[in-house]
């Protein structure tokens, strides 16, 4: 009964006049979460000379955003949903900042760690408000096309965005600003929360399902961490092994008890929904693809063709350039009048071919005529996949279930991109390894073979990157199988389950 006076209520009203200054304000926080992931990238270098990590250790400066992160987000999906999600956006926001003035005041290897995972942790709250509060805010099925084009444009680019902030924060001040820049941005975000932004109360009455968040968190950290730890140890190392098996187990019985929960961290309905099962494994196959070609180029860039972090960082905008163009001005357009996954479908096809003209790199190649057609295709398919994976999976969500299922979307874009960094890059340095042990038979030509070897892993790799995508676009063709909103069959306002509910 009171979901239904609320949509009365707020039918009578109207729509906020200022709903898209609100839209501003979400999609900063975003942007900061997502380039956060990679700003310090190209930092990494620098921040490991200055704290002394070993090369074993400083994957962790990535991996510890990401651990924390992907392994967290369905518990900050659930306490958006009962503590209220502008409440949790704004302590999100304030944890977020706080932990990176920590991270930027690092004196040693161990508190860049903490520091980078305590901002995991917070993101995992962040993230899942702000989706959460875009779905509730826009209910409009030709205004929730732009919002989410908007939205699904930070969401694609803010990884690439966070490649040339990087690099001109750490060439012309210091790696400590990669962490540093948050601070205002979380500032300006906090007022313009407090002020634009509106949110029914949070369901205080409901428990949290502490059991769920020990094992789904557990399940995906053990996964992840398995990921991460077998480019270093091998992908038959006791430890991995161990890894991916505890990860299995702690999944399959989160499955199980999430039938038998009374309060369950992620309802299962909500992913037995046939386009959102399908979104979701879409981007997460996605992503795979994606954040290990920013790991391959950044280090192309820089290792093979010598690139300073600024150059290396500008090399990177036409791909931004590309994924903003393919969600606000195509996929915006198009969502809604055509099915998503005629969107899907080719934005993977699109993302695959930018792809493989990475699969030609020598270790001379030419940016404009080799490397730049394909960093266009990438962002032009990219763009027209996330901004209807979005919009598709969190359609018409009750108002209690919009935070779990953007944490869901949230999770599947984070946990694909750890596995991506992780997977491919083992794959490459295997090559790598390979290639340089057959050809190196003259000693004086080792810099030239080594080099040789870590492109050719690099290929290989790619070629990889390039089927996973594939397979993407077949999922979002087979699963997704919702029609264009006009048409009635994708339910963009969360009203009508809400009054199931009531």
């Amino acid at each position: 009964m009171s979901v239904t006076q609320t949509g009365e209520s707020s039918a009578a009203t109207g729509p906020d006049p200022r709903r898209w200054w609100g839209l501003v304000i979400i999609a900063l926080a975003q942007l900061m979460v997502v380039l956060d992931a990679t700003i310090v990238n190209i930092a990494l270098p620098s921040a490991q000379r200055d704290l002394g990590m070993s090369d074993g250790n400083r994957q962790w400066v990535i991996t510890a955003y990401t651990l924390a992160f992907g392994g967290l987000l369905l518990l900050g999906g659930r306490i958006a949903d009962l503590v209220g999600r502008k409440r949790t956006f704004i302590i999100g926001l304030i944890g977020f900042a706080g932990a990176s003035a920590l991270g930027g005041a690092a004196t040693t290897s161990g508190m860049l760690f903490g520091a980078r995972a305590l901002q995991g942790v917070f993101a995992a709250v962040l993230a899942p408000s702000a989706l959460s509060l875009l779905t509730t805010t826009f209910t409009d099925p030709k205004e929730r096309g732009k919002a989410f084009g908007i939205y699904g444009a930070l969401a694609g680019s803010g990884s690439a965005i966070g490649f040339i902030a990087g690099g001109l924060l750490t060439e012309y001040l210091n790696w400590r600003w990669c962490l540093y820049v948050n601070i205002p941005i979380a500032i300006i975000a906090v007022f313009g929360a407090v002020a634009l932004l509106h949110d029914r109360p949070g369901h205080s009455g409901a428990r949290l399902d502490v059991p769920g968040v020990l094992l789904g968190c557990g399940g995906l950290v053990a996964i992840v961490y398995g990921f991460s730890e077998a480019e270093p140890r091998g992908w038959t190392d006791s430890l991995v092994l161990g890894l991916f098996a505890a990860g299995v187990v702690l999944l399959t019985t989160f499955v199980w008890w999430q039938t038998r929960a009374p309060s369950p961290l992620l309802p299962l309905h909500i992913v037995k929904d046939r386009n959102r099962a399908g979104c979701f494994l879409t981007m997460g196959l996605a992503t795979i693809g994606m954040f290990g070609m920013f790991l391959f180029m950044t280090y192309y860039l820089q290792v093979i063709l010598d690139y300073s972090p600024v150059k290396t960082g500008l090399a990177f905008l036409p791909l931004t350039v590309a994924i903003i163009i393919g969600s606000t001005q195509i996929s915006a357009r198009l969502m809604h009048h055509v099915p998503p996954r005629t969107l899907m479908v080719p934005g993977a096809i699109l993302a695959a071919a930018g792809m493989s003209f990475f699969t030609r790199l020598t270790v001379n190649s030419d940016y404009t005529t080799e490397l730049l057609p394909g960093l266009l295709l990438m962002g032009l398919g990219m763009g027209l996949i996330f901004m209807p994976v979005f919009a598709t999976a969190t359609a018409g969500v009750a108002p209690q279930d919009s935070g779990v299922t953007s944490a869901t979307v949230n999770t599947a874009q984070q946990v694909g991109g750890s596995i991506g960094t992780a997977l491919l890059n083992t794959i490459a340095t295997t090559s790598s390894t390979a290639y340089i042990a057959a050809h190196l038979t003259n000693p004086a030509q080792k810099a030239l073979i080594t080099s040789k070897g870590i492109v050719h892993g690099y290929t290989v790799a790619i070629w990889w990157a390039v089927a996973v995508m594939l397979t993407a676009g077949l999922v979002a063709g087979l699963m997704v199988t919702a029609r264009a909103p006009k048409h009635g069959a994708t339910a963009q306002s969360p009203v009508p389950e809400s009054k199931s509910v009531a």
